[in-house]
């Protein structure tokens, strides 16, 4: 995986309240070992450990918001109630003491069943309009109390990651999950102030949510909004198809709050217009960036041979070059760079790359998404 210059992702960065020593960020990842969604001591020594080796940036897991079932699965965690929020208390506290920079992500799972798990929530799920994928019902259809529940929730979390000294939060509103399900016109079709027929239309409810945290936090800590253009439920869906389409989609939540565009593709050097712009083109990130002159936040597959669904099948990973990486970073495509798995499987993955100790770095197998290491 050698490079020619990997000095661009070991520059420092500044946004508002958040300053970062590099800009390597590591990638949200559900992880469930909170059991009674309270982290433990295990969960606190894992963050530690990233911070230790110099990620500029830690992203937790989704971590769920007070709504009765906003998660999934039964050992993901809160970030709502004492026992949960002094474990999070004691992460940052580890984070920070290791000279680290930590966000929660919360996130609502919306409709979405886990593919890991059988559990279900013992309450009906919620959605824009109780559907999980297109023509497939599940749950219920929020009504305009379970909406401002909801935004009244995000501000909530929002402002307790402040209380407890949290360095940004994440809004997670990608991969199907309850706000991108507000996004897609296949699992929203309200026809209320939160539906529409444009995407512009349906950005509404994120747009609120930006703004109910915008209103928790204040004015100077960077609030991250997770986007994608894929949903689990079909990861050829495209939001939008052309640039116009994306400002349309983008802009206004750059304008409701979000400082950051966290912008989720499975394989980061994949153009996201090849059409205009080549096979070497602008991605996800690149054109979020020139679009709405927000920072942005690349991701995927970064360091590995194969993208992230393959672990889930068993597919291991080798580690992979990253020549592609730099070059865009050097002609300042995005600002930052989320690394997920490589991270996950080795805490040490950042500061192996900065000292170029690259024979130290080791495939990703599927048994790291076992172990909280």
């Amino acid at each position: 995986m050698a490079s020619s210059n990997i000095d661009v992702l070991f520059q420092p960065f500044q946004l508002k309240s958040l300053s970062l020593k590099n800009r390597i960020v590591m990638a949200p990842m559900t992880r469930s070992f909170s059991p009674s969604g309270v982290p433990g001591d295990n969960v606190a020594a894992y963050y530690r450990r990233r911070a230790e080796n110099d990620v500029g940036l830690i992203l937790s897991e989704g971590t769920t918001i007070d709504r009765p079932a906003a998660r999934n699965e039964p050992n993901i965690p809160f970030f709502h109630g004492e026992q949960a929020l002094t474990g999070w208390q004691n992460i940052i506290d580890d984070v920070h003491a290791a000279g680290g920079r930590m966000g929660p992500q919360i996130w609502h799972v919306g409709s979405v069943a886990s593919f890991l798990t059988e559990w279900v929530p013992d309450v009906p799920v919620e959605s824009p309009s109780g559907l999980v994928a297109p023509g497939q019902p599940r749950g219920n259809v929020m009504s305009d109390q379970a909406i401002a529940d909801t935004l009244d929730a995000y501000a909530r979390a929002a402002a307790d990651a402040k209380r407890l000294g949290f360095d940004t939060v994440e809004i997670h509103a990608a991969h199907g999950y309850l706000i991108d399900q507000f996004f897609w016109a296949a699992t929203n079709q309200r026809n209320d102030r939160y539906g529409g027929a444009t995407l512009k239309d349906r950005s509404r409810f994120a747009a609120d949510v930006i703004k109910s945290v915008r209103e928790a936090v204040g004015p100077d800590l960077p609030i991250i909004l997770r986007v994608s253009q894929w949903k689990q439920q079909d990861f050829d869906v495209r939001l939008a198809n052309t640039p116009d389409e994306m400002a349309a989609w983008l802009a206004p939540l750059v304008e409701a709050g979000a400082d950051i565009l966290h912008c989720s593709q499975r394989r980061f050097w994949e153009p996201e217009y090849p059409e205009l712009d080549g096979a070497d083109g602008l991605n996800f990130a690149g054109w979020a960036k020139k679009l709405t002159g927000a920072a942005t936040i690349s991701v995927g597959s970064v360091g590995l041979s194969s993208d992230f669904m393959g672990a889930f099948s068993g597919e291991s990973s080798t580690p992979a070059s990253l020549d592609n990486l730099v070059a865009r970073m050097e002609r300042d495509e995005f600002d930052l760079i989320a690394v997920g798995r490589a991270l996950l499987g080795d805490p040490a993955w950042v500061k192996k790359v900065h000292t170029r100790d690259e024979k130290l770095l080791g495939d990703f197998t599927k048994e790291a998404l076992a172990t909280l290491y």
